[in-house]
């Protein structure tokens, strides 16, 4: 699912290979249709890969995996999520995200695979849109 989604989708080449990526799945009976990759890195975390497929779109798939990203970086001790998209494409703001540079989100997560391959691509990061989300009172409760 990855690899027929591409760049166009936030996809790293050989993404499928990341040991610290933590990988969410959607399904629908034994078909396999979303998928989502979150990279963390102490204080921060990225979620660079969301793929939905086609013929699933509008059921809330997509919504589902965004919202299991966010538990899993958060699981991980993450206080800001960021996501990368095209640039132009508005659905991660939908869910609080907030565009800021790309070089904020750089600096934060640097050590990652993400960070690094994109350091080394500044055409690909001219591209691409940086978000984040603060996730740091997930998970609180108050009285």
């Amino acid at each position: 699912m990855l690899r027929s989604a591409g760049t166009d989708a936030g996809v790293l080449p050989d993404a499928t290979e990341l040991r610290s990526a933590c990988w969410l799945a959607a399904f629908v009976g034994e078909t396999m249709v979303g998928v989502a990759g979150v990279e963390t890195m102490v204080d921060a975390a990225a979620m660079r890969w969301l793929v939905v497929a086609e013929s699933s779109r509008g059921c809330g798939i997509g919504a589902a995996l965004v919202g299991a990203a966010r538990k899993a970086a958060h699981t991980r001790g993450a206080r800001r999520l960021y996501a990368l998209c095209a640039r132009g494409s508005p659905y991660l703001e939908h869910f609080g995200f907030e565009r800021v540079p790309a070089a904020e989100m750089l600096d934060d997560l640097a050590g990652t695979t993400v960070a690094d391959y994109l350091r080394a691509r500044p055409d690909e990061l001219a591209r691409t849109a940086a978000l984040l989300l603060d996730i740091s009172r997930d998970g609180i409760i108050e009285r």
